[in-house]
């Protein structure tokens, strides 16, 4: 999986189509991510001796392929490729050749 935690990306696909956000969590096996502001849902919190009751919004998961790494570069939405660097494997902007890590 290219994108990793703290990247920023954007939707491509789906509800949330041109948002903007931090990734916060990603989940490789399943190739899911967890972005800042997407794909947020209703939970119901029930009520127990210590907590009252609430209703939470908060980011689902979605797979990866809907996503796109934000090269800040060009300003725009960027694929990834991967190239050794002083023997380190890298990745880099498909768009402006700049190093992501």
């Amino acid at each position: 999986m290219k994108i990793k935690k703290d990247d920023t990306v954007v939707v491509i696909t789906g509800k949330d189509k041109g948002k903007k956000g931090k990734v916060l969590k990603a989940f490789p096996k399943t190739q899911r991510v967890i972005v800042e502001g997407v794909n947020v849902q209703t939970k119901h919190q029930k009520q127990t001796r210590k907590v009252a009751a609430e209703i939470k919004h908060q980011e689902g998961p979605i797979h990866v392929s809907n996503v796109m790494i934000w090269d800040s570069k060009a300003k725009a939405p960027t694929r990834i490729g991967y190239k050794f660097e002083n023997g380190k494997k890298v990745r880099v902007s498909k768009k402006t050749g700049q190093i992501l890590d």
